[in-house]
């Protein structure tokens, strides 16, 4: 399975970048017994001119076209952006600005943001949730928000993992083939809906009536 993780920091080091390293290791290490995971990271501060010459020019560079591509073939996506202004970044809007409307039609995803303040936490649900919901992703129920005093204290890494659980459900559901008794147990399922309703047409409906 593979895993893309995108990051909107722009400082080195970045909170935004570890909320996601960590959201990434802990997805990973949920969803490594069903299968492997390659993990890969868009950083997107390193896409920035690519990203604005994308909307003067109409054509991603070398590296955006391999960063959409790589969210386009994930199996799954952790995406993080810093708080600006109330909402997600403008480079994090900018980069799904120029991604194909229907990349991530029925992809999970899990919506994180990082900020300086416990106050705009509500940003998950009024920006990023709606957004990703418009693309038509999937987007998991529990989204992470880690303000400055979130880290080192308690209840932040419960999240993350409640959070990384629910995407590696989502990810394994959606790459593991159906086995062969998966295959048996729908093909009797469908047998028996067909012993039990049968469509009889209406002309032979009609038939029976006058007969009587």
């Amino acid at each position: 399975m593979k895993l893309v993780v995108v990051s909107a920091g722009l400082s080195v080091p970045s909170s935004t970048r570890l909320l996601a390293d960590r959201l990434a290791a802990a997805t990973a290490g949920r969803s490594a017994a069903e299968a492997e995971v390659d993990v890969e990271v868009v950083e997107l501060r390193d896409l920035a001119v690519e990203i604005a010459h994308n909307f003067t020019n109409g054509f991603p560079g070398r590296k955006l076209a391999a960063a959409l591509a790589a969210v386009t073939a994930a199996d799954g996506l952790i995406v993080v952006t810093p708080v600006f202004s109330a909402s997600y970044s403008g480079l994090f809007k900018s980069f799904f600005d120029v991604i194909d409307p229907d990349a991530l039609a029925g992809k999970p995803v899990l919506i994180a943001a990082t900020g300086g303040s416990a106050r705009h936490s509500l940003v998950l649900e009024h920006a990023l949730r709606p957004l990703f919901s418009y693309l038509r992703a999937v987007v998991v129920p529990t989204a992470v928000y880690a303000a400055s005093e979130d880290w080192g204290a308690e209840g932040l890494p419960e999240r993350i993992e409640r959070a990384a659980a629910e995407l590696a459900t989502l990810m394994t559901g959606l790459s593991t083939p159906a086995t062969p008794v998966d295959a048996k147990r729908a093909g009797q399922a469908g047998q028996a809906k067909k012993d039990a309703f049968t469509v009889v047409p209406f002309a032979e409906q009609l038939a029976a009536l006058a007969a009587r």
